[in-house]
C-alpha cells in the first residue's frame, strides 16, 4: 500500500469511527429524553439519518479495498489460485463500474436537490451533501 492508501485509510476509519460514535451519542440522548423526560431530541431522526449516509459513503470504500464483504465461496475449492485471482480482478472491475455509476447519479441528485435548496423538516438543514435517492 503506498502512503497516500494508508493516509486515506486511517483518515476514512477515524471518520467511520466518530459518525459511528456520534449516532450512538445521538441515540441514548434520544431514547433517554423519550422515555424519561418524556421530550425526545428535536431532529434525532433526521441527525441519525444524515450520519448514517456519512458512515456508509466513509465505509464502503474501506470494506472494498479490504475485501470485508459477504462472500459465497462455494466453488472456490474446485478453482485454481489463476482463476480466482482472475475472478478476484474481474469482480473488482465490476463493482468499480457498478459504484461509479450510482456515484454519478447520486452526484446528479445531489446536484438537483442543491439547486432546489431542500432541506431536512425539523432542524432544515441543507439534504445536498447526503442526497442518496436517484429518482
Amino acid at each position: 500500500m503506498t502512503g497516500v492508501t494508508k493516509t486515506l485509510e486511517k483518515l476514512l476509519g477515524v471518520i467511520s469511527a466518530a459518525v459511528l460514535f456520534l449516532m450512538m451519542i445521538i441515540t441514548t440522548v434520544d431514547v433517554f429524553g423519550r422515555y424519561v423526560l418524556n421530550k425526545p431530541l428535536p431532529g434525532g431522526f433526521e441527525m441519525t439519518e444524515m450520519a448514517l449516509a456519512v458512515l456508509i459513503y466513509a465505509a464502503l470504500p474501506l470494506v472494498s479495498m479490504r475485501r470485508e464483504h459477504i462472500v459465497i465461496d462455494t466453488l472456490d475449492t474446485l478453482m485454481s489460485p489463476a482463476v480466482k485471482a482472475f475472478f478476484n480482478k474481474l469482480s473488482d472491475v465490476i463493482c468499480f463500474l457498478a459504484l461509479s455509476g450510482i456515484g454519478y447519479l447520486i452526484f446528479r441528485r445531489a446536484v438537483r436537490v442543491a439547486e432546489y435548496g431542500d432541506t431536512t423538516n425539523v432542524l432544515k438543514l441543507p439534504l445536498a451533501p447526503v442526497a442518496t435517492r436517484w429518482a
